[in-house]
């Protein structure tokens, strides 16, 4: 089966998925078809699904990120530990979201230059970068910031529509552009399928896995920022866990863990899917732990799924062959 034929599959199946919640979340809640609620469903996610749009280019070039989680806290905490001690607040924004690209940008040329995996070199970002957010501000809870900056967070910017939305849909547009557009998503696709071929037909290939990990890192960084302006304070531990919404949002979308396939517009419909079902659960009073095992449970099916249907036309090939 071709890739377009596959990811255009996926994402009728996706679809299908995404009405079929839809339609169940109503039967369970007079509120759940409220305008409100569909704003909300988004704006108590809005930080993992930009990041999800970001690690869709990492995943697809071939790569994963698990440290976008620990670099939004990472951010958050140096925009936090910056006003703490008297820097100009737009100025410490700027250093936050300086600081977060500049942990993408030297796990990239880790990965780029060395060879070494980056599900290693990222495990070890995950951690060393909570670690560092941790040494920051260690067990205190910083706040109080411009009220300015906590309407940024909460306060509606286009109709009933928060900042965060329309900074992820504007991203969404231009990350689907850049992909499927653009001699750049031709080489991430590329590099994805051989990195090898890639570098044999002339790609930069270590040149565009630090661009892409700069920039995961740069966009963890903007989304710890507006975490930060949601909640009105920052801690060390803000975003544990997020890792695992992210990915299972990407992964679902259609994007092979292998890389080399997947769309955007997969993503779109596996993040509505994702924030759907949680908002379900919760609706229906599920405890959060179960959410997350559930999503987990998605993950895995996600994944299993996706290689059942890499299979298929390599067995139909043998079966033809033996026959």
């Amino acid at each position: 089966m071709p890739d377009w034929a596959r990811e255009r599959s996926w994402e009728l199946l996706l679809a299908a998925i995404l009405v079929g919640t839809i339609v169940y979340n109503t039967t369970q809640s007079p509120v759940y078809l409220d305008v409100d609620n569909f704003v909300n469903l988004f704006r108590l996610s809005i930080e993992k699904v930009i990041v999800a749009v970001a690690m869709t280019f990492v995943i697809i070039n071939g790569e994963i990120d698990l440290s976008v989680a620990s670099v939004m806290a990472f951010a958050a905490c140096v925009l936090a530990a910056a006003h703490e001690s008297g820097v100009p607040f737009g100025l410490a924004i700027v250093i936050a979201l300086a600081a977060a690209a500049s942990a993408g940008f030297v796990q990239g040329l880790v990965v780029a230059k060395t060879g070494i995996s980056s599900l290693v070199v990222t495990l070890a970002g995950l951690i060393g970068f909570r670690g560092a957010a941790r040494i920051l501000l260690e067990d205190r809870s910083i706040g109080e910031f411009p009220d300015w900056f906590g309407d940024l967070g909460r306060a509606d910017f286009l109709g009933p529509m928060p900042f965060a939305l329309v900074l992820f849909l504007v991203m969404l547009v231009v990350g689907g552009v850049i992909l499927h557009r653009t001699s750049f998503g031709r080489r991430v696709y590329v590099i994805g399928n051989n990195a090898d071929v890639a570098r044999f037909s002339g790609i930069d290939v270590a040149r565009v896995k630090v661009v892409l990990f700069t920039t995961s890192g740069l966009v963890a960084g903007v989304a710890g920022v507006l975490f930060a302006a949601r909640l009105g304070s920052v801690r060390a531990n803000i975003g544990e866990g997020f890792e695992l919404d992210i990915i299972t949002m990407v992964l679902l979308g259609g994007v092979s863990i292998f890389g080399g396939s997947g769309t955007l517009l997969g993503v779109a419909l596996a993040i509505c899917i994702v924030l759907n079902l949680r908002n379900g659960l919760g609706l229906a009073n599920v405890e959060a732990n179960t959410q997350t095992g559930v999503i987990g449970a998605l993950l895995i099916v996600s994944v299993l799924a996706q290689n059942l249907l890499d299979r298929l036309p390599l067995r139909r090939r043998e079966a033809e062959a033996e026959a």
